[in-house]
């Protein structure tokens, strides 16, 4: 099976911490399968004087990652003006990457709703292969608000031959915007369990060179407005007043860095700010950690929650999107409100003086790892596949047979062998 990704939320070696889940899937995914990834890069003219966008100019047009064939080509884009317009305008510049770049695929992925999922689903069309979507989060919670792309959301999704959802209320959600139920699969995002597990608490503060005697509180992610990070250090403010032996660690870069290493600066070493880590690095911060916190306005099903837990941390985090599926039981961490920074300051004091056993919370965890997440996304691809193989038979079944995973000398040959162009 020939499978094509197309994705604005994939690395590259300007923004290698851009959506690992999906880079770590795909990587995963292509042991069963041909994966070829159109990495995608919007476009504008004048878009390389305006410093929101600089990944414009600087990602490079392939390379290859994970092991992954990536191209990122640029497709037109249209700031704010005319948001409707981008799917179309993605598809097309989408155009020159699918047409005569070697043999056509069995089905299209785009990985987010819109515009990828609805650039999918044209392409797919046009080749005349199913499409499937894949949605993460704000793609299902916060786009359908914008009167003027539920219409476009709406048609991509309604059309695909399936929709992979990363938890249980995304799915719902993605039920609500007009897709059946029995079109939806709920494929959870996996762990690396090499990295991820259980870890001596005082040897990875040893390695970090931090104090023993610490309660040391977590954030990792972008250092955004919606991932709570300026709450979270509002409410440690607070609490740090108070208790001396408080420290907060925030792991990531985004447009609140500045703000962040502002409040580092007031706070002295109870606050470190590090930037951006790699994931050897994040595994060991959350070994040293007693909580990670995690105070989002959405999500979808976070993976640096599914990666505390493996590592035996308990969590502090909001009650939206696919957190409540993974943080099921008081013995994983406590849940709170969006916004309420009151709750916040009491649920960090509470979680930074719990007292329990990590092996019992990875045990109750129970993560899968990469490979079983990519053998669902892989199912439900040979699922679609099969079913327009079917359909374009007159209903009679065409065969179409699951293969083994590929050992390490065949995945690289096929990786090898995929054309760039």
């Amino acid at each position: 099976m020939r499978v094509l990704l197309i994705t604005k939320i994939f690395p590259n070696a300007a923004h290698p911490d851009e959506a690992p889940y999906n880079r770590r899937q795909f990587a995963a995914l292509s042991r069963y399968c041909d994966v070829r990834v159109l990495a995608t890069i919007p476009w504008f003219p004048g878009m390389g004087r305006l410093s929101k966008w600089p990944v414009g100019s600087s990602a490079p047009r392939e390379e290859v990652i994970d092991g992954l064939p990536v191209r990122h080509p640029r497709y037109l884009y249209v700031p704010r003006v005319a948001p409707a317009l981008n799917g179309p305008l993605y598809a097309a510049s989408m155009l020159p990457e699918v047409i005569g770049r070697g043999p056509p695929p069995d089905v299209i992925v785009g990985a987010f709703a819109y515009p990828d999922g609805f650039a999918a689903v044209c392409l797919g069309r046009l080749l005349g292969v199913p499409a499937v979507i894949k949605v993460h989060g704000s793609d299902i919670d916060v786009i359908p608000r914008d009167r003027r792309l539920r219409r476009p959301l709406g048609w991509g999704l309604t059309r695909a031959a399936r929709v992979v959802a990363v938890s249980r209320k995304l799915a719902d959600g993605v039920a609500e915007l007009g897709v059946p139920r029995d079109r939806i699969d709920v494929v959870m995002n996996g762990v690396d369990v090499s990295l991820f597990r259980p870890r001596s608490r005082a040897e990875s503060r040893a390695a970090l060179g931090r104090s023993p005697g610490s309660k040391l509180l977590l954030f990792v992610g972008l250092l955004g407005r919606d991932k709570g990070v300026l709450d979270l250090i509002e409410a440690f403010e607070r609490l740090a007043r108070v208790h001396p032996d408080l420290e907060l660690t925030l792991v990531g870069t985004g447009a609140e860095e500045p703000a962040c290493r502002a409040a580092a600066a007031r706070l002295g070493g109870r606050l470190t700010v590090t930037g951006y880590l790699p994931h050897d690095q994040v595994s060991q911060w959350l070994g040293a950690c007693d909580a990670l916190v995690l105070p989002s306005q959405h999500e979808g099903t976070p993976n640096v929650v599914l990666e505390a837990l493996a590592s035996g941390r308990r969590v502090v985090a909001t009650r939206v999107g696919g957190i409540p599926d993974i943080v099921h039981s008081p013995e994983l961490g406590e849940l709170i409100p969006p916004g309420d920074k009151d709750a916040l300051a009491d649920a960090l004091l509470r979680a930074a003086r719990h007292e329990y056993d990590p092996a019992q919370v990875a045990a109750l965890a129970g993560g899968r790892d990469w490979d079983d997440s990519a053998r669902a996304l892989h199912d439900t691809l040979l699922r679609a596949v099969r079913d327009a193989r079917r359909q374009g038979a007159g209903g009679q079944e065409v065969g179409f047979s699951t293969p083994p995973p590929k050992s390490g000398r065949e995945n690289g040959a096929a990786r090898t062998g995929a054309t760039l162009g």
